[in-house]
């Protein structure tokens, strides 16, 4: 297939990227440095340039694209300020409305667009098991992701079979979440945030990119969870951390403490959501890292 993607230069669309190519797809990227994506990311048949927030990209001269994965955003790591709050805001739903009116113009259309979401879209969900039939919560991530899907769901009229993956928090190597509590870890700092007694839902790197791969040529629309059948609560996690790289995990950072570091965003390391991949499951999708100890492992074999 001929699929063209946003964020391929991030943590999550290298490694698809690298996969896709594998696959013997072309790729094309949509991105605000052309030539740098080129240049890092592999896999890659050309890049174009696009501004999210600008002007919409001239897709005309294109042969016909097949699929779309739509992965742009800013990062929602560091301290929310106003600012950083309407970036994260204003890249995932101006950027979105941006591609979708890009796609309109085309003929033939892709056939899917694959655009992310996140778990954050259910809020604090306690101990209640959550899946895609479940509502979204009212903090500040989950409402950016409601606007983010109904952004992208506007492709629907144009005829094209949308899917918003809601992404759980990603274990791969190189990068992403576990980096920083890797380093905590080995410094015997990695206990439990907060009471650890919240739900964490995770994916590993490998079904991530084989769940990206399964939807491409699937006939699911709508919500798909992107997360482990296995959620584990963080002090779980913090306990597996340790016992892989042979350090203690024992001291706490209380929720406070945390606040106070970081700010607002500590709400996403503190509220518990125990998210399901029912729809992915039911689909015939079928996990390939299990647990989370099998997820360390694996990534820390690879360096």
């Amino acid at each position: 297939m001929h699929v063209l993607i946003t964020g391929a230069t991030g943590f999550i669309g290298q490694h698809l990227c690298r996969a896709l190519g594998q696959d013997g797809h072309t790729l094309t990227a949509l991105s605000r440095n052309p030539g740098a994506a080129l240049r890092r990311v592999p896999g890659l048949s050309q890049a174009l340039v696009w501004d999210p927030l600008g002007v919409p990209p001239d897709l005309k001269d294109l042969s016909p694209i097949d699929a779309v994965v739509h992965l742009a955003g800013e990062s929602i790591a560091g301290r929310w300020t106003p600012a950083k709050k309407r970036a994260i805001r204003e890249s995932r739903v101006l950027g979105t409305r941006t591609l979708v009116t890009a796609l309109e113009s085309l003929s033939p259309r892709p056939r899917v667009l694959l655009s992310a979401s996140a778990t954050g879209y259910y809020g604090d969900g306690g101990e209640v098991p959550l899946t895609e039939e479940s509502p979204p919560g009212k903090d500040f991530l989950a409402q950016v992701c409601v606007v983010w899907e109904e952004e992208a769901r506007r492709a629907e009229a144009l005829g094209i079979r949308v899917v918003c993956l809601r992404a759980g928090i990603v274990f791969g190597p190189g990068g992403g979440a576990l980096t920083p509590l890797l380093v905590l870890a080995r410094l015997g700092l990695g206990g439990p945030l907060g009471s650890g007694r919240q739900w964490w839902s995770w994916v590993h790197m490998d079904d991530l990119v084989g769940l990206v791969r399964f939807l491409l040529t699937s006939d699911l629309h709508g919500p798909v969870n992107a997360v482990s059948p296995n959620p584990i609560r963080q002090r779980e996690l913090a306990k597996a951390l340790g016992r892989v790289l042979r350090r203690p995990a024992l001291l706490p950072t209380p929720g406070w403490a945390l606040r106070l570091l970081v700010g607002e965003v500590a709400q996403e390391l503190l509220f518990s959501r125990r998210v399901l991949p029912k729809r992915a499951q039911e689909a015939g999708y079928r996990f390939r890292v299990a647990t989370v100890e099998d997820a360390l492992h694996t990534i820390l074999a690879r360096g």
